[in-house]
């Protein structure tokens, strides 16, 4: 990018910075103090983790965090010169909230990643990772929030943005899969973003055409529902065997929508085609879906033991239950919160039916409800407009 601005004035609306150079150190001196903030964290918890449990498990713990954040913080380093508006804004003067609850939610992620590679001897270690993921999960939402409220959105919160969704989508994943809570084949969807982007860079280099891609608020939908499923899946509250197969269906929209996308920035798909995908999606496959779940959940009720669950009474609430969330879902009635309440609820409960065909399309037809809508003929699309909208804006 070039710095056409570097002689110039800087103005955030509050004061006037004289050049390009003093807003950068002003910068850096803030990031200074937010790396030696999170040093800091790094340490006393390796401490307390030393004192508690045993001092090599805190050494790895340290270690394994203390890169993830030196990776956080070098990336950010690096790109201040982003912190604008547009390529030819001047520079704000400090990094803004909307940068800082980034940042947070990186240094959540390198928490996170700090139990890798260990088992969960603890509640400690069971509970902690799972907080951590989830606090990055929940500021992925509210960094956004912040920046557009405070009039701060820059090019350097959406770089940062794309990459920690990135690292924590191969951090958290892979400790998932490690305490068998996920399936090892979401692995593909850990790695489909740095394909892609190294695909892109390849065309690059070679001279090649990289075409515009259609604009499609369902990417940044995928990814938030990534996070927030990986989220749930650590914390020890779902049957494994369910979120294993949940994980699945999860990662099979985010590796298609790649795919689309790959073809359009090689031209090989059309806007035009891509359009007709999103129509036969919301007219004919997410109508189809409701159809097909609803068929097969009545289908294992008849069926004698499909859904023995345990305790009468409490066999009772949650048949009326799961019957309630077809409901939801058959009407397009607030259908995504309906899909959501069926896979919590399957997962809690765990009924025999998950074991079979039938409870494999109940799983996957309820996911791809939740990521994608109800689409035609539903009575209230609740949520739809929660998901595509930018807090804040």
């Amino acid at each position: 990018m070039a710095l056409s601005i570097i002689a110039s004035g800087v103005s955030d609306g509050g004061g006037i910075i004289p050049n390009y150079e003093f807003a950068i150190d002003f910068m850096k001196h803030e990031l200074r103090v937010i790396i030696l903030l999170g040093c800091g964290l790094l340490l006393s918890s390796f401490v307390i983790s030393g004192f508690a449990q045993s001092w090599l498990a805190a050494g790895q713990w340290l270690l394994q965090a203390g890169l993830l954040w030196g990776f956080v913080c070098h990336f950010t380093w690096r790109r201040l010169n982003l912190n604008r508006a547009t390529a030819e804004s001047s520079l704000y003067n400090d990094l803004g909230w909307g940068n800082r609850l980034t940042l947070l939610r990186g240094g959540m992620i390198a928490l996170t990643g700090g139990f890798l590679f260990r088992q969960p001897d603890t509640a400690y270690a069971l509970w902690l990772p799972a907080l951590c993921y989830t606090l990055a999960a929940l500021l992925d939402r509210l960094d956004g929030y912040a920046a557009r409220r405070t009039h701060h959105a820059s090019l350097l919160g959406n770089e940062l943005d794309i990459t920690f969704d990135a690292l924590g989508l191969v951090v958290a994943p892979l400790l998932a899969i490690s305490s068998g809570k996920i399936h090892y084949a979401y692995l593909l969807l850990s790695m489909a973003y740095y394909l892609y982007q190294w695909g892109l860079q390849r065309r690059h280099n070679q001279g090649l055409p990289i075409y515009p891609l259609a604009e499609n608020p369902l990417r940044r939908t995928l990814a938030g529902f990534q996070m927030g499923f990986i989220a749930v899946a650590l914390w020890p509250l779902l049957n494994p065997e369910m979120t294993r197969i949940a994980s699945v269906a999860f990662m099979l929209p985010v590796l298609f929508g790649f795919v689309v996308d790959w073809l359009q920035v090689c031209g090989k798909l059309t806007l035009l085609a891509a359009m007709s995908l999103e129509k036969f999606s919301v007219n004919f496959f997410q109508p189809g879906l409701r159809l097909l779940l609803v068929a097969t959940l009545l289908t294992g009720f008849q069926n004698t033991g499909a859904f023995h669950l345990p305790g009468a009474d409490l066999d009772t609430l949650l048949t009326l239950a799961l019957l309630f969330c077809a409901g939801l879902m058959l009407l397009g009635l607030a259908g995504r919160l309906g899909a959501l309440l069926l896979l919590v609820l399957l997962g809690w409960s765990w009924p025999e039916l998950v074991n079979t065909i039938m409870g494999y399309t109940v799983i996957f037809s309820a996911v791809w409800l939740l990521l994608l809508g109800t689409g035609r003929y539903s009575l209230w699309q609740w949520g739809d407009e929660w998901v595509k909208r930018y807090d804040g804006a």
